[in-house]
């Protein structure tokens, strides 16, 4: 089913996310999707439209920068991407906007919410995972520096899964280490699957067109096996 047009209002900025339902009526589990730095794209709104149609649960494919924009270059996404993350209030209120606005949609369960993100909003998604009672938060080849997990881990009562590209440069093998360390001693319920040969940005297929195969590369069957995962993650969760 077509996804719907779906404004909210967060700290001033018109946002406008895309909401997509499975096509039974029943009351279903809610599924944020966070998007790539650049903001909301046809990738983060597709998989929002899977998991509507394919997994059957409701599905909001996040705006990040309001009014849908999407950023067009390191130079535009990199001092965005400082000011949010050095605003801790700013962040959170983004994201748990966009969670409260999905609870509010009706036909949603509001006590099975989880969120999934790719790469910046990966890390999105675990930070929600430490200020919220979503069941899980999933990261596909995601940033592991969410703001305030090495203070707020112990906070976490959901899962926790990263989809990664053990060779992505962007996420060396230290960060993945500190990343299990700080869950581990937080006693949470957490995943890292790492898929050989693969780099950063695996499941988007627009990602060979930057040009840059040893950081950005689609990787077909990396996207289907973290696809897999996260399907049977949301599967645990929500039975």
């Amino acid at each position: 089913m077509p996804g719907q047009e779906l404004r909210y209002d967060e700290a001033g900025l018109t946002m406008i996310g895309s909401l997509h339902r499975p096509s039974s009526s029943a009351s279903a589990p809610g599924v944020l999707v966070f998007p790539e730095a650049f903001g909301l794209s046809a990738h983060a709104i597709a998989a929002a439209e899977r998991i509507a149609s394919e997994l059957g649960y409701v599905a909001l494919a996040c705006d990040l920068w309001g009014e849908r924009k999407q950023l067009t270059s390191l130079e535009e996404v990199m001092p965005a991407l400082g000011a949010l993350t050095g605003d801790l209030p700013r962040l959170r209120g983004r994201i748990g906007t966009a969670l409260n606005t999905l609870r509010d949609q009706a036909g949603v369960d509001t006590s099975q919410i989880a969120a999934i993100g790719f790469c910046f909003g990966g890390t999105l998604a675990f930070e929600l995972a430490t200020c919220s009672d979503v069941r899980a938060a999933i990261g596909f080849h995601s940033g592991l520096q969410a703001p305030s997990l090495a203070s707020e881990a112990k906070q976490i009562k959901g899962k926790i899964l990263a989809l990664l590209g053990a060779d992505d440069p962007g996420i060396p093998p230290e960060a993945r280490a500190e990343f299990m360390r700080l869950l581990t001693e937080a006693g949470v319920d957490w995943q890292m699957k790492l898929y050989g040969g693969v780099v950063h940005s695996f499941t988007n297929p627009d990602a060979d067109q930057a040009g840059q195969p040893d950081f950005l590369r689609y990787d077909a069957r990396a996207d289907k096996r973290s696809w897999r995962e996260m399907a049977a993650l949301l599967e645990e969760v929500f039975a």
